[in-house]
């Protein structure tokens, strides 16, 4: 098993031959229809149990993170529509080629372009198409323009994990958190690790930079996500912040990845105490790049992208 089922597909399958151990796919979805998160009887907390002993194992965790780093089946089946018309709209993502640059555009307008399990999972076939497409050299993620009254009409990059399907318990541990993590993220930060075999001693990666254009804000897993990117731009006022500890979990690598940008200290503030990074303070440019006017930021983040393939001097 490759790509997203990787992960997935390893716990129930240990579920089905060793029940005591793993809960089985029809357990998982009998939580699911519990009306809360706190009806909820914990069964996942054996799958973060279960991966973590895997990932602990050199062999076991390195062929997993191999396995999750392969193209999902899902972009295998529409590559080549997409390679013939430059456009596939997956629900909640679209992926759009311009010349040699790969447009991913979070389109979940009635939540604020929050993340739960479908939008991560279009999310990551979408990065996969940009990965898979040798015509296309740099990927740019924007969030779309959202219904919600108070932001009508307006842009939102990412609002973070989906506090509603986190209440009534519809936020997935495996196809959200680990297929989030080892999936989407790590193949925007490293790319697809295309050799069939995890035992070489050189990694075999097919990596492309990365640019993140913020408008309004990067709450969460917004915020995550420009921990992974090569170069991020963001419109004046727009804000980045993690408050994960609120929602009662660790924000994915974001602790780690985090302080490399900010420093230990504002990372804590961020992690612990819910700051926000606002774009034009001193801190803020530490995760931000380029201060864009919103009128502009459409034209700016293509620009920035073909300067990233060289495909621009400095003086244009």
């Amino acid at each position: 098993m490759y790509g997203a089922a990787a992960c997935v597909g390893t716990l129930y399958t240990v579920a089905q031959r060793y029940p005591d151990l793993l809960p089985t796919r029809a357990r998982i979805d009998g939580e699911r229809a519990l009306k809360q998160q706190s009806a909820k009887h914990g069964y996942e907390i054996d799958q973060g149990l279960f991966i973590a002993h895997v990932l602990a194992d050199e062999r076991c965790g390195t062929h997993l993170v191999h396995a999750m780093l392969m193209p999902k089946r899902e972009a295998l089946d529409k590559i080549n529509a997409f390679r013939r018309t430059g456009f596939a709209d997956l629900g909640e993502a679209t992926v759009e080629r311009k010349g040699n640059i790969g447009i991913v555009s979070l389109t979940n307008p009635d939540f604020l372009n929050a993340e739960g399990d479908r939008t991560s999972a279009a999310l990551e076939t979408a990065v996969d198409l940009v990965l898979l497409d040798d015509s296309i050299e740099v990927g740019v993620l924007r969030g779309g323009v959202v219904q919600h009254a108070k932001h009508r009409g307006r842009r939102i990059f990412n609002a973070g994990i989906n506090l509603t399907h986190l209440y009534y318990g519809q936020i997935s541990f495996a196809d959200f958190i680990l297929e989030r993590e080892l999936g989407l993220l790590n193949k925007i930060y490293r790319g697809h690790w295309l050799s069939d075999s995890y035992h070489e001693q050189f990694e075999d990666f097919v990596e492309k930079p990365w640019l993140a254009a913020v408008d309004s804000f990067a709450i969460g897993g917004g915020c995550q996500l420009l921990c992974v990117m090569d170069r991020v731009i963001a419109e004046p006022g727009s804000y980045f912040n993690l408050p994960a500890s609120k929602e009662g979990f660790i924000p994915g690598s974001a602790n780690l990845r985090l302080p490399r940008l900010v420093g230990i200290q504002h990372a804590r503030h961020g992690i612990f105490f819910e700051h926000k990074f606002y774009a034009e303070t001193p801190e803020g440019r530490m995760i931000c790049d380029e201060i864009v006017p919103a009128d502009r930021m459409t034209q700016r983040s293509r620009r920035t992208a073909r300067r990233c393939c060289a495909r621009d001097s400095p003086a244009q």
